[in-house]
Order: structure tokens, then sequence, then C-alpha cells
């Protein structure tokens, strides 16, 4: 039981934006990785795009594509905000899109 409360207390410092050490540790490393596989996800679809003779886009190349595009943009937020993206960001209580909280 204390395992679970440990764990608990640990996303709730995330949540506060509190810093803890493995956190960024791991969410950067992590984000380091995602970057890799975009380089080789880019590199494979540079590759098979040019391939002769040409021809139109399959549906794989803009799978691999896609894939790249979403291990960047996750790559690079998690590289460069690492475990700011759990912090808490307090809605106002007259907002527009959040009638009611």
């Amino acid at each position: 039981m204390s395992g679970n409360l440990d764990r608990l207390c640990r996303l709730d410092r995330l949540h506060r934006g509190e810093r803890w050490w493995a956190a960024e540790v791991v969410f950067r490393v992590f984000g380091l990785i995602l970057l890799g596989i975009c380089y080789r996800a880019a590199m494979l679809a540079h590759m098979l795009i040019n391939s002769q003779p040409l021809h139109q886009a399959t549906p794989g190349e803009f799978a691999i594509c896609a894939a790249a595009f979403l291990t960047l943009t996750s790559g690079l937020a998690l590289t460069f905000a690492g475990p700011g993206l759990l912090r808490h960001v307090p809605i106002p209580p007259h907002s527009a899109y959040f009638p009611g909280k």
C-alpha cells in the first residue's frame, strides 16, 4: 500500500511542477530516443521517395513520414520540456473554452 502512496506523491510532485532528477533524466532520454527514431524514419522516407523509377507516394511512405513527424514533435517536446509537460495549468474561472470550471 505504501508503494502506491509513494507513486501518487511522485506524480503529485510532477503536477505541481517540482523538479525531480529521475523524471528529468527519464523524460529527456526518452525524448532523445524518439529523435533517433525520427532520424531513421526520415532517412528511410528519403530513400524510398527518391528511388528509381519515379512514382506516386504509397500509403506506406505516407505512414513513414507521419511516424517521422510524430516522433520529431514528441521527441522535441520531451527533450526540451521534460516533466514540465505534466505540470498542472490552472484554468481561469470565467474561461470561454471551459465553462463551469
